[in-house]
C-alpha cells in the first residue's frame, strides 16, 4: 500500500470515529430535545468555525476530510437550532416571585 493509500485508510477511519463518537449526543439530543447541559456559546463559535473552515476544506481534493467537515456542519448546525428552538424561556425575577407566593 502506497503512502497516499495509507493516509486515505486513516482519512476514511478516523471520519468514521469521529462521526460514531458524536452520534450518541446527537441522537440524545433529537430524542430528548434536552439541551440545557450545551453551551450556547460554544455552538454558536462552532458553527462560526465550521463556516471559517469551509473556505480551508473545498480547496482540498475530495476525500475523508469532506466527509467529516461535512458531518460537523450539519451536526452543529442542528443542535444550534435545536438549543435555540427547545431551551426554556427566560423568567424575570419578578415572576419567580409572582410564582413562588402563589404556590
Amino acid at each position: 500500500m502506497t503512502g497516499a493509500g495509507i493516509a486515505l485508510l486513516a482519512g476514511t477511519v478516523s471520519t468514521l470515529l469521529f462521526a460514531s463518537s458524536t452520534l450518541p449526543m446527537v441522537m440524545k439530543a433529537a430524542r430528548t430535545k434536552d439541551l440545557s447541559s450545551y453551551s450556547l456559546a460554544n455552538l454558536v463559535l462552532a458553527n462560526i468555525g465550521n463556516a471559517v473552515h469551509c473556505i480551508y476544506v473545498v480547496h482540498l481534493p475530495v476525500g475523508p476530510i469532506w466527509a467529516l467537515h461535512g458531518f460537523y456542519v450539519v451536526t452543529t448546525g442542528l443542535m444550534l437550532l435545536w438549543c435555540l428552538r427547545y431551551r426554556p424561556a427566560r423568567r424575570s425575577p419578578g415572576a419567580l416571585r409572582t410564582e413562588r407566593r402563589l404556590a
